[in-house]
């Protein structure tokens, strides 16, 4: 089994895997998003899906389940008022209205562990709802 970090409060164990393709998000740029599932039956964290470099926002935004919850982190590259580029990491807690009320206090309670296994966060979401979420929120959000 490969190496993982565990999140004490849930007893759930975060995969190299989320570490690792974050870290490429991160410093190689190779992905735009990353959405991230918890597999209750062996207790992990994993990576769902990724979203290769020419991906954008709409489509991390489809590949969120309408009732399950999920994780997942969104690189916002922009320009400032300066003219300069930046690129800021967002992590999103999805929580539809529709998902269980077991899975949406699992994932609440498991957050904060995945959040500290990937270093270099700007931004923290909490979304209900695409709304919560949307693209004016995040340019928002990022200035």
């Amino acid at each position: 089994m490969a190496m993982a970090f565990k999140i004490a409060t849930t007893g759930m164990w975060v995969t190299d895997e989320c570490k690792t393709s974050f870290m490429e998000m991160k410093w190689k740029k190779v992905h735009r998003f990353i959405v991230f599932k918890i597999d209750e039956a062996s207790r992990l964290v994993t990576v769902d899906k990724v979203g290769g470099p020419g991906e954008g926002y709409d489509e991390l935004a489809d590949s969120l389940p309408p009732d399950d919850c999920r994780y997942a982190v969104f690189d916002f590259d922009f320009v400032t008022t300066d003219n300069c580029k930046k690129s800021k990491i967002f992590f999103i807690a999805w929580s539809p209205s529709a998902s269980r009320i077991r899975e949406k206090m699992l994932y609440a309670t498991s957050k904060e562990g995945l959040r500290r296994a990937l270093e270099g966060i700007h931004y923290d979401m909490q979304a209900t709802d695409p709304t919560d979420m949307g693209m004016d929120v995040i340019k928002d959000r990022a200035k």
